[in-house]
């Protein structure tokens, strides 16, 4: 093969199996279920207590469902996660839960949690008892959080339930076991990028911040520059390739100027260019029909086209019997004078009056018959051998087109040939006009650090956001000088749009431009920036599945609400909703009187 030629892999999901719980999972004490709920891809697996607390999670899907219709090839019910196999066929189908990063449609989310059950072999009768550590968003709304505990409770009816940050899942994992550590997370995901300044084990949700930018839209984005570079390739530039080129062709150029510029020498381009191959067929080249294999082909096709036509007509003639059969029913109710009965059935017939039910009659009989006549002609006609005409030909030309029915290659050379050839080429020579597999090839050139650059460059496609740099630069100015040495010395980087290879040194130069100088700083790389919140969630609900003061229990959920959360090492910052029944007494105090009315109007000021 050609150097620097890939092919894309169009890996598609295989149906995960239903799995059979393990028996610790079902001993004395309910073993944990872990669900690392990400908007593009969730998983769940047990955090079996031991020394070796098991394998990666069980299952992992994508986070994305379709819902069949009734008769269609996958069924009516509804597909959810690798079931679906490959997702471009179904692109137009497929609905999340998320918006953004928080899910938002709870119906959706239960098919998800449905799925993940289901596979694991949780088949308690009527209820899950099992604890469950499920990560959300930085930050997340109290009403998505209080949904989301409803559904577990009222549908599932776990025992209790624990909520964390992903990343800050993937931090405690990564940190030594009983550290307070501090630190500045930047876990950047598949639709968007968060900074997350850590003091001594615990969130300061007061000054984190997002960027509304991950892989989602770098995926978009390189989508975008190849259909325009490559219009006649519209529809093979897919999502799902796109997502391909981005996790294993594309990088994170350290200095993203000078890097263009390298790009802009032939001989930089010519060893560094990704030669993407995109599936195409030779039958064009190999099309040496014969006029008789034509005729043939052409006399197939119109045999096939009479049948068609034939299935059609027997079709329609079935339905029409149906109906007449209908109409006449309804006729005999007038003739044997049951009245109600008859004008009901005109009703639903749409109808007004007798004589246009007798009128449809005739009508029908006529079709019917004329129907019965056209199929009879049609099966004497199959019976004899067609003759292929040259007046016939185009009109069925149009209906079938075929690769295979168009003209030798050799017709076409004096269009593409400069010069005529000096000799005659043989007929049985078939030579090709041009490389059709180079002209099925992509060309990634600067696309491999101009999609990734988004995150750092949101203008790029006319985001008006800060990136990366500026958001950490404007972050770290919010904490006095000695805080700021102290979070520099751990930049943790995760999620799954951080895996680029020069992720680590473009971030290690961004810092080193920012921060005094000959200060140190440390940037440090998830081990797993994919797997490491559900490996820190399994990690920290074993390490706390004895501490009642991080839980939520189904008690907590009935006397507090289902947004409450009991705060930890790994969890979002609480604070209740304000409930609006401070409101609720001012209006009635404003009833009493003028002067209870202006002080009940300042409580609800206050509130």
């Amino acid at each position: 093969m050609e150097a620097n030629v890939f092919r894309f892999r169009d890996a598609r999901a295989a149906p995960d199996p239903v799995l059979e719980a393990e028996p610790v999972a079902f001993g004395s004490q309910p073993v944990p279920l872990v669900l690392d709920n990400g908007s593009f891809q969730a998983r769940a697996g047990w955090a079996c207590p031991g020394p070796d607390p098991g394998p990666e999670p069980r299952l992992q899907f994508r986070a994305v469902c379709a819902r069949g219709r009734g008769g269609a090839r996958g069924g009516p019910g509804p597909q959810v996660g690798n079931a679906l196999g490959s997702l471009e066929p179904l692109r137009w189908m497929l609905r999340s839960p998320f918006d953004r990063n928080v899910p938002v449609n709870l119906e959706l989310q239960e098919l998800l949690l449905d799925y993940s059950f289901q596979h694991l072999g949780v088949s308690s009768q009527g209820c899950v008892d099992h604890p469950i550590v499920l990560t959300e968003a930085v930050c997340n709304p109290l009403y998505s959080r209080q949904m989301m505990s409803e559904l577990l409770f009222e549908c599932y009816r776990i025992p209790k339930v624990a909520y964390g940050i992903d990343s800050l899942f993937s931090f405690y994992h990564n940190m030594p076991k009983n550290a307070l550590s501090s630190g500045l997370i930047i876990s950047s995901g598949y639709q968007c990028t968060h900074i997350l300044p850590v003091l001594e084990g615990r969130l300061d949700a007061k000054n984190c911040k997002r960027i509304n930018l991950g892989g989602s839209q770098a995926a978009g984005y390189l989508q975008r520059l190849l259909q325009l570079k490559y219009p006649g390739h519209l529809a093979a530039i897919t999502l799902s390739r796109m997502e391909e080129i981005l996790q294993e062709h594309s990088y994170i150029a350290e200095d993203y100027g000078a890097e263009l510029q390298k790009w802009r020498c032939p001989d930089y381009y010519e060893n560094n260019v990704h030669k993407m191959q995109l599936p195409f067929s030779n039958k064009l080249l190999g099309s040496t029909l014969t006029a008789e294999e034509k005729q043939e082909r052409r006399q197939q096709q119109l045999r096939r086209l009479q049948e068609l036509n034939a299935r059609r007509r027997e079709e329609k003639l079935q339905l029409d019997q149906e109906r007449l059969e209908r109409l006449l029913y309804v006729q005999e109710l007038l003739e044997d004078g049951q009245m109600d009965q008859f004008h009901k059935a005109l009703i639903e017939l749409n109808m007004d009056s007798p004589e246009e039910l007798q009128s449809y009659i005739q009508k029908l009989t006529l079709a019917v018959e004329q129907a019965k006549q056209k199929i009879l002609q049609a099966e004497a006609n199959l019976e004899v051998d067609v003759v292929d005409s040259k007046p016939e030909t185009p009109d069925l030309e149009q209906l079938e087109p075929s690769l295979e029915d168009v003209e030798s290659i050799n017709d076409f050379e004096p269009l593409f040939s400069e010069e005529a050839p000096e000799v005659e080429k043989p007929v049985t020579t078939v030579q090709p006009v041009f490389n059709l597999a180079a002209y099925h090839q992509l060309f990634v050139g600067t696309e491999r650090i101009r999609a990734p650059e988004i995150i750092f460059q949101p203008s790029l496609i006319g985001e008006e956001q800060a990136g990366i740099a500026e958001t950490l630069h404007y972050v770290l100015d919010r904490y006095p000088k000695a805080v700021q040495d102290t979070l520099v010395q751990n930049v943790f980087l995760t999620g799954g749009n951080v895996m680029y290879p020069g992720m680590k040194a473009r971030m290690e130069k961004e810092l080193l431009e920012m921060r005094p100088f000959q200060s140190s700083f440390q940037v440090q790389l998830a081990s797993n920036p994919v797997l490491d919140a559900w490996y820190g969630a399994r990690d920290w609900a074993l390490d706390h599945l004895e501490d009642s003061g991080a839980w939520v229990t189904r008690k907590d959920y009935e006397e507090k609400g289902g947004e409450y959360l009991k705060e930890h090492c790994a969890s979002n910052t609480y604070v209740p909703i304000r409930l609006p029944k401070q409101a609720s007494r001012a209006s009635e105090t404003q009833t009493s009187g003028r002067g209870s009315g202006a002080s009940g109007s300042g409580a609800g000021e206050q509130a």
